[in-house]
Parts: C-alpha cells; sequence; structure tokens
C-alpha cells in the first residue's frame, strides 16, 4: 500500500502531508493532522482534530476521536529524537483525548498494541509498552513506559500503572487503583497502594471457564499466596498438582518469568 487510496475521504481542512499512506475507504475529518510517515489502514476514521504523527502504523478500521495524539515523542528524558515507533491493529478505537507515544532506543525502539482494543477519554499508553488484544482501558487510565498488559484486561477508570510492570491475561483493575507490581493471570486488584484481592471470576466465567475449573483455580491461588513459602517458591512446589490446568499453568508461568516488578499479591501494601 502506498499513496492515498481514491476511496479514501479528506476534508479539505485536515492535513495529510506528502509521504502518508492512506488505505481504502478512510475517511479523515477536519482539522486532523497526518504526519508524512504514518500508515492509516483501510477503513480508519479520524473524526476531527485527532493528530496522528511519527513512524506510525495503524490497522484497519480503527476509529480516533477528537483532540487524540497518536505517535507522538516519547516522554523520556533519555529520548535524543530518533526515530522509533508505534505499530496499533486492527479494530481498535481511540475516544477523545487518548495519547499514546512511539518507543524509545533504549526500550527497543517499539510501542506495540494489538487487535480490538478500546482507549477511552484521556488514558495514555507511555513508550515501549506492550499490549495484547481485546483490552479496555477506562477514561484517565495511565500506563507508564514499559508495561505489558495481556490479552482481555479490563483496567478501570484513573488507575495507574508504574513502570515496568506487567499485567497477566484476563486480569481485572479496579478504578483509582496504584499497580506498582506485577499482578497475575486472572487477577483482581484494588486500592492505592494496590492489593491483589482475589481472582476475576466473572472475567472467567464470561469467558467460558467452567466452574470446577476456577475452584481449582481459587485452590491454586491460596497454595500460593497462603502457603509456608514465598509466592515463587509455593507456585514451584505445586506446578506438577495441576498439570492438566492450563489456566493454573498459565498462573505458573507468569510467576516463573523474569520481571523487573516484584508480584502484587494479597498482603503486599496492607498495613
Amino acid at each position: 500500500m502506498s499513496g492515498i487510496a481514491a476511496s479514501a475521504v479528506i476534508h479539505p481542512l485536515a492535513v495529510v502531508e506528502d509521504g502518508a499512506v492512506v488505505g481504502e475507504n478512510v475517511k479523515i475529518g477536519p482539522f486532523c493532522h497526518v504526519g508524512p510517515k504514518v500508515t492509516l489502514g483501510d477503513g480508519c476514521e479520524l473524526l476531527s482534530h485527532v493528530s496522528v504523527t511519527g513512524l506510525t502504523t495503524i490497522g484497519r478500521n480503527a476509529r480516533i476521536f477528537p483532540c487524540a495524539v497518536i505517535g507522538g515523542e516519547p516522554q523520556s528524558v533519555h529520548h535524543e529524537g530518533e526515530e522509533t515507533t508505534l505499530s496499533i491493529g486492527d479494530n481498535c478505537t481511540m475516544r477523545e483525548g487518548v495519547t499514546m507515544n512511539a518507543g524509545t532506543v533504549g526500550g527497543g525502539g517499539k510501542t506495540i498494541v494489538g487487535n480490538n482494543n478500546l482507549f477511552l477519554a484521556n488514558s495514555h499508553v507511555a513508550h515501549d509498552c506492550r499490549l495484547g488484544d481485546h483490552i479496555i482501558l477506562s477514561n484517565n487510565v495511565m500506563l507508564a513506559g514499559h508495561v505489558t498488559v495481556e490479552d482481555r484486561v479490563i483496567l478501570g477508570g484513573g488507575s495507574a500503572v508504574h513502570q515496568f510492570t506487567r499485567i497477566g491475561r484476563q486480569a481485572f483493575i479496579g478504578g483509582l487503583s496504584a499497580v506498582s507490581y506485577d499482578v497475575i493471570p486472572y487477577g483482581m486488584l484494588n486500592g492505592n497502594p494496590g492489593v491483589l484481592g482475589g481472582l476475576n471470576v466473572v472475567g472467567m466465567t464470561r469467558a467460558g471457564v467452567e466452574r470446577s475449573v476456577i475452584h481449582r483455580v481459587r485452590r491454586a491461588f491460596k497454595q500460593i499466596f497462603e502457603g509456608e513459602g514465598s509466592a515463587r517458591a509455593n507456585a514451584a512446589a505445586i506446578r506438577e498438582e495441576y498439570l492438566d490446568c492450563p489456566q493454573v499453568i498459565e498462573i505458573l508461568d507468569f510467576i516463573a518469568a523474569e520481571s523487573d516488578r516484584a508480584l502484587s499479591s494479597p498482603f503486599r501494601g496492607k498495613n
């Protein structure tokens, strides 16, 4: 794909710089600005007053609402103007005031956002973040740099995530929570400081996880966080017991993986 597709509709008050790649059936509303190194996939819609800049690629059928700034330079004191990228998958919606920054050289040079994600008003994705698919960032959510968010995570309004933190698949973060440490897959975290209160049972049920499996995951959760050893040691000790339960193994693998942050628990952050 190169140039501007014949089927694209660009408002006369929009600015699309030479070099931009604009796909089929794209709509660009008034007062939008599309930079010269931007690629917009087929079916994208920029409503009005949207800025897409930098070396940014957006997949098919994105909808971007007024005052969003997508692909801006990373907000990092280490950035010295190097050319880094932002990549966004298909079917993402970015509501009013959403900001997403390109990566930094020190962080690998890439910010990556997957498919079918919803970013509500004034949410922020910082440099070098890695986001999966089917994620919801509610209003005013802030992801610091180098954060990893796995598939089907929901972050409640006003929550903030510390740099380098990982949030496992299908975790739920309550509104106004401070996420300072890694959150296990299927975990539910609330508060400031954030406390891992249990499992996202509602999300697991909606995803079709059988009740008997949920009970096994709950049992494993207690063994990990209420056992005599550390969470990491307890997780390693129970692995053989749950080899036939992919959900528990996913949690155990998450805990065993290398990380820059400690692990959220039911006790960390409590007085």
